[in-house]
């Protein structure tokens, strides 16, 4: 299978090294750079040709668009007249629907949807796909070994994807966040921004992995720690009272309705 990663920033490179990593062979991956010491950059690194035009893309399998969003009419533009039915897009633009592609491109181009998130960067990425009108369960196969490459992938209807940018796609935000106030905690409480950071941020690190591993309820997980009449029965009744469950939804409720709004201004 042949792909060609269109636009490597951040997230785009990520791809990239994860599918080299999980095994891909480099003949096999495209990139389309236009900036030429880029370009030369990526060549070096990772030993695949990179191409300054759309027009190179038309000859593989499957095209991964990792592309800004306010860029992306202007790249299917361009692109559309090397497309050919059957072929498959991928796109990870955020609040880009796969109806919009759809209007831009030629009929009978497979469209898959994706909302990835940061963590891609350190192969724990959880990326959320949805299927265009043309797209099949070989075409959604397709995009799940892609994306598989940095991290976990699920399917989910359109219709969900601006839930899945408020809870996924943002989501490291918020953990970071979360993360941010206990070391200022820590530093409050006496300790040292070094041991604070540590402590922290390997607290956060075993808890997820408790919590995948052992399957269980978060809520049992919780109530393990929180010992009647302790500390942690102390701590989370602060965060009770100042109603931070209530605020965390609200905020989750705040990212979906802007995801909302970012999709209607296609």
């Amino acid at each position: 299978m042949k792909v060609a990663i269109v636009g490597v920033g951040v997230m785009g490179e990520t791809l990239l090294a994860g599918l080299l990593r999980s095994g891909a062979d480099p003949g096999d991956l495209l990139v389309v750079e236009k900036r030429p010491e880029r370009a030369e950059e990526l060549a070096t690194k990772y030993s695949v040709a990179v191409a300054d035009d759309l027009a190179a893309a038309g000859g593989v399998d499957t095209i991964a668009l990792v592309v800004k969003p306010q860029d992306m009419a202007e790249v299917l533009l361009e692109l559309d007249p090397h497309l050919h039915v059957g072929q498959l897009l991928i796109s990870l633009a955020a609040g880009i629907t796969t109806a919009y592609i759809e209007r831009h491109v030629r009929e009978g181009v497979a469209v898959v949807r994706v909302m990835p998130n940061t963590p891609a960067l350190v192969d724990e990425g959880m990326a959320a796909i949805s299927a265009g009108t043309h797209c099949d369960d070989q075409h959604l196969a397709v995009a799940e070994r892609l994306l598989g490459a940095t991290g976990r992938v699920i399917r989910v209807p359109e219709k969900q994807q601006d839930a899945v940018t408020a809870i996924s796609g943002s989501g490291p935000a918020y953990l970071f966040f979360v993360v941010e106030a206990m070391i200022e905690a820590g530093v409050h409480l006496g300790l040292p921004r070094t041991t604070a950071s540590e402590l922290v941020v390997q607290t956060m690190v075993g808890s997820a992995k408790l919590l995948r591993e052992s399957g269980e309820h978060p809520t049992v997980l919780r109530e393990r720690v929180t010992s009647p009449g302790g500390t942690t029965a102390a701590a989370v009744r602060e965060l009770e009272d100042h109603k931070v469950r209530a605020a965390f939804i609200t905020a989750m409720e705040a990212a979906r309705d802007r995801s909302i709004a970012l999709a209607s201004e296609e």
